[in-house]
């Protein structure tokens, strides 16, 4: 039997996991399952009336120039979505605009990362690249460990202000990630090895949270930056601020991995 081309193999990694958390996800272009999405995507990130996330138009037109918009069903309902628009084109990139799910933890997630991949794959994709807070310790596992992607530029306040369930009252500095599609490999999520012991200098949680050696740097992130930020915003935006310094003092650096306990590993990230 010959072997399968990579986008075949990435395909049948897709359908794994869309298996594994009981899904089937599909890509979507119809405007009626667009109006599901956007819906979706509203619910998701608890954004006022009026202020979805993606609008229906704008997840119509980013499938009719040849994005992808997929959609995760359950055995009643669309339960999580993603949207992806081609970067430029020398560059053979994707842009992942958003993904979320009603269902956290189950692997819905994954599935639609792996949905988008395949369909990036598909078509001659490379990389594709997204951001996220950096202080949501389960996003950098999923993305920097589960996904083993790489995050190697911090920008302050990418977004400006903010009136999302998430983000209303912080500053939304994020980091971008790049994920090269021919280096994932399923099954690889381990903790990454110890780091060395950690300086004196303490986050708001009057713990230590940063450590070096050589180069590297090591920084600490909250266990739920979510629940800090519903009980004290002003704490909140402290762990902001302490970790943005970090960040931005290792210019040079990726965030190549995350401990479970919330230890960031930011190294000279080696070029494919």
């Amino acid at each position: 039997m010959l072997n399968p081309s990579p986008s075949d193999l990435a395909h049948r990694q897709a359908d794994a996991a869309a298996g594994a958390a009981g899904v089937r996800v599909e890509a979507v272009e119809d405007p009626a399952r667009l109006h599901a999405v956007a819906r979706l995507l509203a619910e998701v990130w608890e954004t006022p009336p009026g202020e979805d996330p993606l609008p229906v138009d704008v997840l119509r037109s980013a499938a009719h120039a040849g994005g992808a918009i997929h959609a995760a069903f359950g055995p009643q309902s669309m339960i999580g979505a993603s949207a992806a628009i081609w970067g430029p084109p020398e560059a053979r990139d994707v842009y992942s605009l958003i993904a979320g799910a009603h269902r956290t933890g189950g692997g819905v997630g994954y599935a639609l990362k792996l949905a988008q991949r395949a369909w990036a794959m598909e078509r001659g994709a490379r990389t594709i690249t997204w951001t996220y807070d950096p202080l949501i310790r389960r996003n950098a596992w999923f993305n920097l460990v589960k996904l083993s992607a790489t995050a190697p530029e911090y920008t302050v306040d990418f977004y400006g202000p903010m009136n999302d369930g998430f983000n209303a009252g912080d500053e939304s500095d994020r980091l971008t990630v790049r994920w090269r599609l021919d280096a994932f490999r399923p099954g690889r999520a381990t903790d990454p090895e110890p780091r060395p012991a950690p300086e004196p200098d303490l986050a708001p949680d009057g713990l230590p949270y940063l450590a070096r050696r050589g180069a590297d740097v090591w920084c600490r992130v909250p266990e739920d930056i979510l629940a800090v930020r519903a009980a004290d915003r002003g704490l909140a935006l402290a762990w902001r601020r302490a970790v943005r310094e970090v960040f931005l003092s290792a210019e040079g650096l990726s965030a190549v991995s995350i401990s479970r306990d919330g230890w960031y590993h930011l190294t000279h990230e080696e070029t494919p």
